[in-house]
């Protein structure tokens, strides 16, 4: 618990900092992923968000800064962002980086009210799954998500889904076009 309370404690700091400099957003999404699903990644959302889509994200295994503590890479990433994708898996909820990484693009999303937070599932993880992960279930359980077509499935509707969510700008998550079916430009 006071290990939660301490990374809140610092995005609330680099929240604050950045408020104060009214700083532009560096990248349209930062990727939180665990290292096993870095094939996927790789292979399939890069091509598509930054190749094919044209949005600029921001990865650790490229862009966090060499030496710097990786708590603050993160903190650094989720708010120089304008949005999180979270990609879930099991391994996901499993990983201590991933959960922290959560912790603050959750923090920021309750903290700022807008629609920051993109849960992308590429597993299908049954609810009682989701039940020790609380912070998880709860976003589950209040936001819309999306879910990698299986195996054979057409893609294209998940990409569209996708570039609505990234395309929202400062709404407040209440106003997605995911959620309420209507497409702002």
């Amino acid at each position: 618990m006071v290990v939660y309370a301490y990374y809140l404690f610092l995005a609330y700091l680099h929240d604050a900092k950045r408020r104060n400099r009214q700083t532009p957003d560096q990248y349209d999404a930062f990727v939180s992923y665990n290292t096993h699903d870095e094939s996927w990644v790789v292979r399939e959302l890069l091509p598509e968000l930054e190749g094919e889509q044209g949005w600029k994200l921001c990865l650790h295994h490229r862009d966090f800064q060499p030496g710097k503590p990786i708590i603050e890479n993160i903190t650094d990433a989720i708010y120089r962002s304008r949005k999180t994708i979270c990609v879930i898996t099991h391994r996901y909820l499993e990983s201590e980086w991933c959960s922290r990484e959560i912790q603050v693009a959750s923090f920021r999303l309750f903290d700022e009210q807008k629609d920051v937070l993109i849960l992308v599932f590429l597993e299908e993880i049954p609810d009682h799954q989701l039940s020790p992960y609380h912070r998880m279930r709860r976003l589950v359980k209040r936001r819309t998500y999306l879910s990698w077509p299986r195996a054979g499935e057409d893609t294209r509707v998940f990409w569209q889904k996708l570039q609505v969510a990234l395309r929202t700008r400062d709404w407040p998550a209440e106003e997605n076009p995911i959620l309420t079916g209507v497409e702002r430009q």
